[in-house]
């Protein structure tokens, strides 16, 4: 995966940097990250083998910095990676939930590993449209692959609902840890916002392909039919 740097510029001149990097061990992070502290029930991990959620353990940095900014405060970010710098003056909230959506897809979380290409290719506050669009493409090419590889693959999109819908008990789990660690809700509507979609996705994303199907459609296929 590329690097991926953000960096936060607040309006009262204090600042901030974060870039995708290992967490610390065990003994460095704090309790609320123990896996057994509101562990998601969907969780495949067990307490014994593996002693700290890897998702908590990734936010520490994050709860640390925002966990006491307000979800509205306004930021201006600077992404940088090795092809570009993206710029956006936005809400603690969203800016918080671009990085959170990185480090979620790269924390070592079973239930995130479907969204590493996302995290390879990263795109810095993708709207709703551009999210599910990206999410769509990913999932096929990775069924390109599976049938390349001779299984059978999922052209109906059937294990990504699945996968999402997985995602919201995450969610949940992680909002419950939030709660009680962050003084404000900076941190936590950040998730929130992440959640809307995880929402949203299994439902919309059929209306949403069918939207932009004539994009893909050319003149010769009209005139075939």
């Amino acid at each position: 995966m590329q690097d991926v740097n953000y960096r936060f510029q607040f309006d009262d001149g204090s600042a901030a940097s974060f870039g995708v990097a290992p967490v610390g061990t065990a003994g460095d992070l704090p309790s609320w990250t123990a896996l057994g502290f509101h562990q998601c029930p969907n969780c495949p991990l067990s307490v014994a083998a593996v002693p700290r959620c890897p998702m908590a353990a990734s936010f520490v940095p994050l709860v640390s910095a925002f966990g006491a900014r307000l979800s509205y405060e306004p930021v201006t970010v600077h992404v940088e990676s090795r092809d570009r710098i993206v710029t956006k003056t936005t809400t603690v909230q969203a800016a918080v939930g671009s990085l959170m959506g990185l480090l979620a897809a790269t924390s070592g979380c079973p239930r995130m590993d479907f969204l590493k290409p996302m995290a390879h290719f990263h795109l810095p506050f993708a709207s709703e449209d551009e999210t599910i669009y990206r999410v769509a493409s990913m999932y096929l090419l990775a069924q390109y692959f599976v049938c390349r590889s001779g299984a059978e693959p999922d052209w109906q999109l059937g294990k990504l609902k699945a996968n999402y819908q997985e995602l919201q008990q995450v969610n949940a789990a992680m909002a419950a840890r939030l709660r009680e660690v962050s003084e404000r809700d900076g941190t936590l509507n950040a998730l929130v916002l992440l959640d809307l979609l995880a929402k949203a996705l299994p439902y919309s994303i059929d209306d949403m392909l069918e939207d932009v199907r004539p994009a893909f459609e050319s003149r010769q296929d009209k005139e075939i039919e």
